[in-house]
């Protein structure tokens, strides 16, 4: 073998390298030949082939057999022939393939090269999926046919021609002519993949977004969507990335054409003509430790972001709460301290809820140091601040036992909760119209020590201190009927909590053939004076008191700032926890809280009754469980429970078991707590998840879950009930009720799906239902199917339909 290295004369600068079997110099023809293996480079490209021939009179290169291009980008092109000219920019080649970096693929009969960046290919083929490994002449998964395929680097877009969209060799599209940007593009200007909508009040719709790319880091979205039913809709996203941060800015609006598709006010929006919104949501980083974010939302409806399909980053969704939450907040880290401020405005977005009742938060500042191994007492110093002020313009209430009044009532419709007697049993007050505002400020210590026993003791102390500012209005809507429940009076008060106690812990380790085990009893007793004011502290963020393994040891286990625990109070507890092998594991914790002395906080209560029916609220507390088992790896079994310290009947219970497995994985979720009726809470809640998913193919799966309400059954009899007394009452106005069939496994939600996914295509389509419930403003089922297909590179095309009847709760009106 001969290495043979020639140099340009034209461009001294520059060096071609040729490598080969053989040099052929032919005087009568005036060619040279590189035959044999040959690999030229040249201006970072590589050319290779069996035999490389170059015509020095028509400064032409022709490459034949096995002939392979890299570009200086890693492009790989294949073909038959290669008619090149000498710097390898322009010429034809025959039976073309090439290879991008990104994966996507070209080919056609015969292509042409011009300026080193204008590719034509005659009959050409594009597609971004990998050929079939043991069958590469079959088909792509989907490719794009077209009469020519025009690549132009210099303006990174590719044009096709008479194009055709196969799927497996089939057609299924044509277009005339289509253009989009290459694999190098990540922003450019241009339109985007369409979107399809259509529901019974907007009609048939579909939106044309159109990408404009105003600057590298700057550019906006314009989305005009055009309703069969409704007109125009106006989209429109700002966004824009400097040097420290970003944000954005979208609108969304338009001008009903048939108000009547929606419900008039207050179950929807029919009697606007003009809906709209506009939201931003940002984030600046004034310093490495310091940032500014935001998220901002609000539109002239509560109904208009569902009616209208807008996506808004601000909204909460769920079966029992949609709301929309904007919130401002500045925050800073250092590695041991931490500090927030911010400020919340919600909006509902269902009819069940009144606006007037939602706090706007302004502001809640929270900020935590530590000190690690401080001087003279070691452990850790904690230092904890927290400053909350809120306004509501409406009371909230809550009837005792059960919910059957409301402040508005017609022959047709209830709204807003109200009670009938407005008196400390019989109603809560979950929110006071006016002002409310909390100081408190906490320091604590801690430091465990370990003695030669292997005993674990930690020793806490702490003092806090809050100071409240409550000033209750009385005036408009009921308000007044605050009064009759709690002191409205304007008033400024205090409460200083200090607090010591001591934690321990006793490991003990043992190994044999099964595995390693630890078993720990665990003990704790705090020692505090009684609280003070929980009757004239507006309680708004520890209205949930929830008594579990989590909160056994913790030293407040209410969980919001607004109450505090008081008295002397002992925790006792076993905990166990082995290893079996590599892979298996379990653990199970058993606890119960005794109140020792002083007043007890759980079961004194407060305007919304946190703490009673909590299984904190007696001497001697339920009995807490928890347990995880996992005997190998993809399968778990962890549940916890909370029983009657007197009869162990089970007051709440939470178990799942979860198989996970390359193909196929399943879950089944078991939840049950029983009534709270001190709490407005009359009925048990039951419920069983069951969710799977398969993969039956190397690129198909399905999924599904149901998700059960094994109680609603009974909480339907009790509305028909209620409905068949208010019938009787006045036959001749109201409509007889009807008999619910609803049984036992009753379906609260549905879905199912289907997906295939590989390295260029996903496809997915899903059916989804949720029964219709009052708390989320539906009165009827909603079903949705939704479709989505990416072709890798092309772009993405997805539609969603709702099915039968639209709810009430959307605030759209019936067909």
């Amino acid at each position: 073998m001969s290495d043979v290295r020639a140099q340009d004369a034209a461009k001294p600068q520059e060096r071609m390298v040729v490598d080969a079997r053989e040099l052929v110099y032919d005087r009568d023809k005036n060619t040279v030949s590189a035959v044999g293996d040959v690999q030229i480079l040249y201006q970072g490209r590589t050319i290779e082939a069996d035999r490389v021939v170059y015509d020095r009179q028509s400064k032409r290169v022709v490459a034949t057999g096995n002939a392979r291009i890299t570009e200086s980008n890693g492009t790989v092109i294949t073909g038959d022939r290669f008619n090149l000219t000498d710097d390898f920019r322009d010429g034809f080649i025959d039976s073309l393939r090439v290879v991008n970096t990104d994966k996507t693929r070209f080919s056609a009969p015969r292509a042409e090269r011009t300026d080193g960046e204008v590719f034509v290919f005659d009959k050409g083929i594009y597609t971004a999926c990998e050929p079939c490994v043991d069958n590469p002449e079959k088909p792509p998964f989907w490719q794009v046919r077209a009469a020519r395929i025009i690549h132009k680097k210099s303006e990174q877009m590719i044009y096709y021609e008479d194009a055709r969209l196969e799927f497996a060799g089939v057609p299924i599209a044509y277009v005339p002519f289509m253009s989009g940007p290459d694999a190098t593009v990540k922003r450019k200007t241009g339109f985007l993949s369409p979107v399809f909508i259509n529901t019974s009040a907007l009609g048939y719709g579909i939106g044309l977004p159109y990408f404009i790319n105003l600057a590298p880091n700057y550019d906006v979205t314009l989305t005009p969507t055009y309703l069969t039913r409704q007109g125009l809709l106006g989209q429109a996203e700002w966004r824009h990335r400097f040097s420290n941060g970003s944000y954005n800015i979208r609108v969304a609006g338009i001008f009903q054409q048939d108000k009547k598709a929606f419900l008039s006010s207050p179950f929807g929006a029919g009697d606007d003509k003009f809906r709209g919104s506009i939201e931003t949501s940002g984030k600046v980083f004034l310093n490495p430790r310091w940032n500014f974010n935001w998220d901002i939302a609000g539109s002239t409806d509560r109904f208009f972001f569902k009616n209208y399909r807008i996506r808004s980053e601000s909204i909460t969704a769920s079966t029992y709460l949609q709301e929309s939450t904007s919130t401002v907040a500045l925050s800073g880290q250092s590695d041991s301290a931490w500090f927030d401020m911010r400020g919340y405005y919600f909006q509902p977005l269902s009819y069940v809820d009144w606006q007037k009742q939602q706090p706007v938060v302004l502001p809640t500042v929270d900020y935590n140091k530590r000190v690690h191994k401080p001087s003279m007492i070691g452990g850790e110093l904690s230092f904890n601040v927290n400053i909350t002020h809120l306004t509501r313009e409406a009371a909230a209430f809550k009837e005792l036992p059960q919910q059957k009044t409301y402040l508005i009532t017609t022959p047709q419709y209830s709204l807003f909760d109200g009670c009938a007697v407005y008196q400390k049993d019989t109603c809560l007050i979950r929110g006071l119209a006016g002002s409310v505002a909390r100081a408190t400020a906490e320091v604590a210590w801690r430091r465990n020590f370990v003695d030669p026993a292997g005993q674990i003791w930690t020793p806490y102390a702490s003092v806090r201190a809050d100071i409240f500012s409550v000033n209750p209005n009385t005036t408009n809507y009921a308000n007044a009927n605050v009064r009759t429940i709690a002191d409205a009076s304007d008033e400024v008060f205090g409460r200083v909590m200090p607090t010591a106690g001591l934690l321990y812990r006793f490991p003990f380790v043992a190994s044999n053939a099964w595995g390693t085990h630890i078993l720990e009893p665990v003990a704790q007793i705090v020692a505090r004076p009684n609280e003070t004011n929980s009757y004239r502290v507006a309680n708004e963020d520890a209205q949930s008191t929830v008594f579990d393994d989590t909160n056994l040891f913790e030293w407040n286990k209410f969980s919001g700032y607004d109450r505090v625990e008081g008295g002397v109070r002992g925790n006792i507890g076993l905990r166990y926890s082995g290893t079996f092998g590599k892979e298996s594991y379990a653990n199970l914790l058993v606890g119960q809280s005794y109140h020792l002395g002083g007043r007890n906080p759980f079961a004194t209560g407060d305007l919304v009754n946190a703490g009673l029916d909590s299984g904190l609220d007696t001497r001697r507390s339920d009995y807490v469980v928890r347990g995880q088992y996992s005997p190998f790896a993809g399968l778990l079994f962890q549940g916890g429970a909370r029983f009657d310290e007197s009869n162990f009947e089970a007051q709440r219970i939470d178990g799942s078991a979860v198989f996970s497995h390359s193909v196929f994985s399943t879950s089944i979720g078991y939840s049950r707590y029983e009534p709270q009726p001190k709490l407005g809470i009359p009925r048990r809640r039951e419920g069983l998840l069951l969710s799977q998913s398969f993969k039956f193919a190397q690129f198909w799966s399905v999924r599904g879950s149901v998700l059960f309400d094994l109680d609603k059954f009974k909480y339907d009899r009790e509305r028909y009930r209620d409905a068949y007394t208010t019938y009787i009452a006045n036959p001749a106005s109201i409509t007889a009720p009807i008999y619910p069939k609803t049984g036992p496994f009753q379906t609260a939600s549905l879905s199912l799906g289907l997906r295939y996914q590989d390295e260029c295509t996903i496809f997915d389509i899903a059916y989804s239902q949720s029964y219709a419930d009052r708390q989320a403003g539906a009165k009827e089922d909603t079903r949705t199917v939704m479709f989505r297909l990416e072709l890798r590179t092309l772009g993405e095309i997805s539609y969603s339909q709702n099915l039968g009847a639209t709810s009430t709760g959307d605030g759209v009106a019936s067909k």
